[in-house]
């Protein structure tokens, strides 16, 4: 057993034009006074990061992690979601993800597929150079659009779309092992690797490649209904990040998973700032130290009700109420008999 890390917030969805949330130091003093110890950072925001000097200058990432101590702050990890989702764009969903682009491979599915792939790489690189274990990415998606199988999918259309995904991301995980680093694919609606079950389509298909591995956010699967306790069972080998998220999932008469095109306020599954869900994250600290989880939980706040800023003040204080200072002896140990081998013998007959 291990004790998680904590508690660390990502900052995606808090970088703005605005103080204190536009400047590496300003964001940084914002986390540290909430209570965090470790923020998470997205890659592609510049307001914060410039991942191209952080691939190619030790210094850069040196100073990074030196504003970052002057908060008394850790580093966690890098995120690539956004350039990781142009990996693969069906072309049901070229306008849309267009933006995550740089300006200059807009419009250019081909020319955005390399500037996504060359992000990883140097993704990789930057995260070798801040001395980090593990980062965090969205798969893509080719498959996507055929989730539910009406009209009847063609024979062999899944197979061909993840052997091109694996085909896609397979270099990019040998850079990820070349600067020894775990890379942690979110599962995700939306996203090629949505459950366990594709996670496990895909791993076939880049040879159970070492460095192919998870990023735990039980939300998601609350919205999928998929039981993400017992997902812990099964693939916390795999589990290297965790997003501590809320979510919950309210069905009726007029409305399920598929939430009927409404706005995320009037969905039946919707994300909830921390605490106001019906996650059972005692459950899930309890189970991911006991199986040794040592990484870091990093708050993702998404919430269609709560403010961003009273989500993060309440999130810095749940998640340190959950984490779990594991024991090193056990409860019993005041019993201890003291026997050895020749009294066990004696005691089972067999001396």
């Amino acid at each position: 057993m291990k004790t998680i890390k904590g508690p660390a917030i990502f900052l995606a969805q808090f970088a703005d034009d605005k103080e204190p949330f536009c400047s590496l130091p300003s964001i940084a003093n914002w986390a540290s006074d909430l209570g965090y110890k470790g923020v998470q950072i997205p890659s592609w925001d510049n307001r914060i990061f410039d991942l191209e000097k952080a691939s190619e200058s030790k210094t850069y990432c040196d100073e990074v992690l030196g504003i970052l101590q002057s908060y008394n702050l850790k580093l966690t990890e890098l995120s690539t979601h956004l350039q990781g989702q142009l990996v693969a764009v069906h072309p049901a969903y070229d306008i849309p993800f267009d933006g995550f682009a740089d300006k200059k491979v807009r419009k250019n599915p081909n020319k955005r597929r390399e500037w996504a792939e060359d992000q990883l790489h140097k993704a990789a690189v930057a995260s070798k150079n801040l001395g980090l274990k593990a980062h965090a990415t969205f798969s893509g998606a080719l498959a996507w659009p055929y989730v539910y199988p009406w009209p009847q999918r063609p024979k062999g259309l899944i197979e061909e779309a993840f052997d091109e995904l694996a085909k896609r991301w397979k270099p990019i995980l040998n850079t990820f092992d070349e600067n020894g680093i775990d890379l942690c694919y979110e599962i995700h609606p939306g996203e090629d690797l949505h459950d366990g079950i594709t996670f496990e389509m895909f791993l076939e298909r880049v040879d159970n490649h070492q460095r192919c591995n998870m990023l735990y956010d039980p939300s998601h699967f609350v919205l999928q209904q998929l039981n993400y306790l017992d997902h812990i069972d099964i693939y916390h080998d795999k589990i290297k990040m965790f997003h501590v998220k809320d979510a919950e999932f309210n069905s009726s008469g007029r409305q399920g998973v598929y939430g009927g095109f409404q706005p995320w306020i009037k969905r039946a599954g919707r994300f909830r700032s921390l605490g106001d869900g019906q996650v059972d994250f005692k459950a899930i600290f309890s189970k991911l130290s006991g199986y040794g989880f040592d990484g870091w939980a990093v708050l993702e706040w998404e919430c269609c009700i709560k403010s961003p800023e009273q989500g993060a003040l309440e999130g810095s204080k749940i998640i340190n109420q959950h984490i779990i200072e594991v024991t090193e002896k056990a409860f019993d140990d005041f019993a201890e008999s003291g026997v050895d081998e020749t009294t066990n013998k004696l005691i089972l007959g067999i001396g």
